[in-house]
């Protein structure tokens, strides 16, 4: 069947498949037919889906299995596939007989045979791919064709043209390493997907006396290399790393069906070679007994996961420049090592910054031992997970060093805030209307241990010398003013006291007591005492133990009271003076005279 169709055929053929698949029954005749599924860029460097394709796919609810034939071009892929499922070539894959390559891309065939393998109903489709060394392709396109289908196949078919070439060797090392790499896992644990059965498929019609598995075997031997010689240690590198996929090779020969090979699709079996017909047979049969559901992670893929898998495949070749084992083993590590990281970022976000840097340390060190276990658990390859290995390392290094920035930050701020309130409270302290040693003792202590408890993290050495120097500076200038403001208040409180006992109280003793001291403190202390002296004298001791005793206790603080204390007494003074001293003033004032005289027995004497 040709490949090119008109835009309106085209799209007559999507929406037919739209409307197939809301309706969720195909019509078998529109799936009877070949479909691209991945198609070349312009310049032939990177490769795209093609939805066309993709939606005969999606349609598949078994699990899938892939026959994929690889090789030269020209060398008779399509054809080959046409015979595998018993098609003529004007109903099958687009067979050409031109110098240029017929197949463009990667093809697949849309309706699936199905075929009962172990029990389990499967969706087999046959993929065709665009033939290597083309004219005007690099060689970076024939890698990603091939890597790709390497990847995507249950089996795949070496199609090679009589005889196993030193280029087809170091093409298929390429597909031998991904082998390692994605299935080279410990027995018993799970896989990545199981590599593709690999069927060598030589045409030629004579062998020379060898069978094909022992021309294979003798191809893959090592070279003998007594000098040295660094180009064979490269050839028999790629020999040895093949040699890990000799349990999962088969070598099978087939001869040419005709020597008119231009006319190959106009003939019928009867018109072929006999032994070709028999031989064609028998690869089916080979074919049949190989092939098995194409397994991701442990499971088979319906036709929606077949495609995503598709997709990440395709974004692992289009990634780089040269298409590589590591950039393929780098996509499916991806999720893992994302997984890895959210373990990490969990394991550290779960402490609640700041927090001292050695808890930091060895959180950091348990959860980058999780992560690298659960990597090591989970990661695809062996020697490119190497890789991988050092990207976590990476990563886990860039969010350990975001985490220890943001506990810095969240450190200095939550210490910035306890510094910036302990020197409110010590400017606070400082202006005491009545100053208290004890007041300032218990802020002092207060604000220290709060700071001490509540500042953590990396920034707390740096605020905690600049809060060291804060208190010391805070408490030697408190020390020097309060003398001076005790001295000060006592000198009031003794003129309070001689107005309260002259005026209010009207009390002679009082005002005389509070004379005394006020000139004890204005004279006699300045005439017989420094300063120095009078504040380490024992009788000024026992004034500041006084003093400190009535100002501040637990129970009642005086600087906070003093005012509303200040208020009740002199309200309670000036009822008693103005109301209640009147009062009981009036019933002991002395009798009248005429009362007196009245009640008086002693003889009046003029």
């Amino acid at each position: 069947m040709g490949r090119r169709w008109g835009p309106g055929i085209c799209a007559v053929a999507l929406l037919c498949l739209a409307a197939a698949a809301a309706a969720g029954d195909p019509d078998p005749d529109e799936l009877d037919r070949a479909f691209p599924i991945v198609e070349p860029d312009y310049g032939h460097t990177k490769l795209r889906l093609s939805e066309q394709g993709l939606e005969a796919i999606r349609r598949i609810e078994n699990p899938i299995a892939i026959v994929g034939v690889i090789g030269p071009y020209r060398s008779g892929k399509s054809f080959l596939l046409n015979q595998l499922l018993s098609l003529s070539c004007d109903k099958g894959f687009g067979v050409g007989h031109m110098r240029d390559t017929k197949t463009k891309g990667i093809w697949i065939w849309g309706k699936p045979v199905e075929m009962d393998v172990d029990g389990t109903k499967v969706s087999v489709l046959y993929l065709d791919t665009e033939g290597f060394e083309s004219v005007g392709k690099s060689n970076v396109y024939d890698d990603r064709i091939f890597a790709l289908a390497t990847v995507l196949s249950s089996v795949l078919i070496y199609n090679l043209p009589e005889t196993v070439r030193e280029a087809d060797i170091s093409r298929l090392s390429f597909a031998v390493e991904i082998a390692e790499e994605f299935y080279g896992r410990v027995k018993g644990e799970e896989i990545a997907f199981e590599p593709a059965k690999l069927l060598w498929l030589i045409q030629r019609d004579f062998l020379q006396g060898k069978s094909v598995q022992q021309m294979v075997n003798e191809a893959l031997q090592r070279v003998p290399n007594a000098n040295g010689n660094k180009y064979i240690d490269e050839v028999n590198q790629i020999r040895d790393s093949l040699a890990v996929m000799g349990n999962n090779s088969t070598a099978f020969s087939l001869p040419q069906p005709h020597l008119q090979r231009t006319k190959l699709c106009d003939m019928e079996d009867k018109e072929l070679e006999p032994l070709y017909v028999t031989r064609r047979e028998q690869l089916k049969q080979v074919v049949g007994s190989i092939i098995k559901p194409k397994f991701v992670q442990g499971k088979t893929l319906n036709g929606k996961e077949f495609v995503s898998f598709l997709q990440q495949i395709l974004e692992a070749l289009n990634k780089g420049e040269i298409p590589s084992t590591g950039s393929l083993v780098e996509i499916f590590n991806k999720a893992i090592l994302e997984r890895c990281l959210k373990v990490y970022k969990e394991k550290l976000e779960g402490l609640g910054l700041p927090v001292p840097v050695e808890k930091l340390q060895q959180i950091h060190e348990v959860a980058n031992d999780e992560a690298k276990m659960l990597f090591d658990k989970q990661h695809f390859g062996k020697h490119h997970a190497v890789q991988s290995v050092l990207k976590l390392e990476d990563e886990i290094k860039k969010v350990y060093k975001s985490f220890l920035l943001a506990n810095e930050y969240q450190s200095s701020k939550l210490c910035e805030a306890r510094f910036s309130e302990c020197e409110d409270q010590m400017d606070h302290l400082q202006v005491l209307k009545l100053p208290s040693m004890a007041k300032f003792n218990a802020g002092f202590f207060y604000c220290n241990r709060t700071f001490v408890t509540e500042c953590v993290g990396p920034a707390r050495e740096r605020y905690e010398h600049r809060m060291s120097k804060m208190l010391l500076k805070s408490r030697a200038l408190f020390i020097k003013e309060y003398n001076n403001k005790l001295f000060n208040w006592l000198v009031t409180f003794a003129l309070v006291m001689v107005v309260l006992g002259r005026f209010v109280i009207k009390f002679f003793l009082l005002e005389i007591a509070a004379w005394v001291m006020f000139i004890f403190l204005e004279t006699y202390t300045r005439m017989f005492w420094s300063a120095e002296s009078l504040y380490y004298n024992p009788a000024w001791h026992i004034i500041v133990s006084s003093w400190e005793t009535i100002v501040y206790s637990p129970l009642l603080d005086l600087d906070r009271w003093a005012i509303p204390i200040s208020l009740l007494l002199l309200f309670w003074l000036f009822y008693w003076r103005c109301f209640a001293r009147r009062k009981r003033g009036s019933r002991s004032l002395l009798p009248l005279h005429k009362n007196s005289h009245k009640n008086s027995n002693r003889p009046r004497s003029d």
